[in-house]
């Protein structure tokens, strides 16, 4: 298992973070992510932040075309857990917010686990921790912009 935790404070209040989170939003500040549509019904915009509510995501990279992720676990403007399973590997990710003096602190965590024993494990630190850890700082610095504007 390779776990990941990043922390970041916004100059923006959690509501507002809380909308940038849905999955249809992540494309516009993960750069990596070619689309993302709900696989579940969403018949009002809450719809989009429950538990069950379940979506597509199509990634723009060559080596994984897309996979599908459901919310495990939501406490509005507060925090969002995600599930997915992915072709070659499985991971949760959760964003905690907080309120804090003149924004809001997001605080990332992920678990990701590859299969295939210890050549997974290994391939996991690589890929995960050393390549996924560079796209991640990107995409939140690109949240940030967004709502820091």
């Amino acid at each position: 298992m390779v776990q990941l935790e990043k922390s970041f404070e916004i100059k923006a209040p959690p509501e507002k973070v809380w909308e940038m989170l849905a999955l249809d939003r992540m494309p516009e500040w993960m750069k990596e992510l070619k689309s993302v549509n709900y696989i579940s019904e969403v018949h009002t915009p809450e719809d989009k932040y429950r538990v069950g509510a379940s979506a597509r995501i199509e990634m723009k990279s060559s080596l994984e075309k897309g996979h599908d992720v459901e919310i495990t676990e939501s406490l509005e403007k507060e925090k969002m857990t995600y599930r997915s399973k992915p072709p070659y590997y499985t991971y949760v990710a959760t964003y905690f917010l907080k309120p804090v003096e003149g924004g809001t602190k997001l605080t990332w965590t992920s678990d990701s686990e590859m299969p295939w024993g210890i050549l997974g494990k290994a391939l996991g630190k690589l890929f995960i921790e050393r390549m996924s850890a560079k796209e991640i700082e990107k995409s939140f610095q690109n949240l940030i912009s967004i709502l820091e504007k």
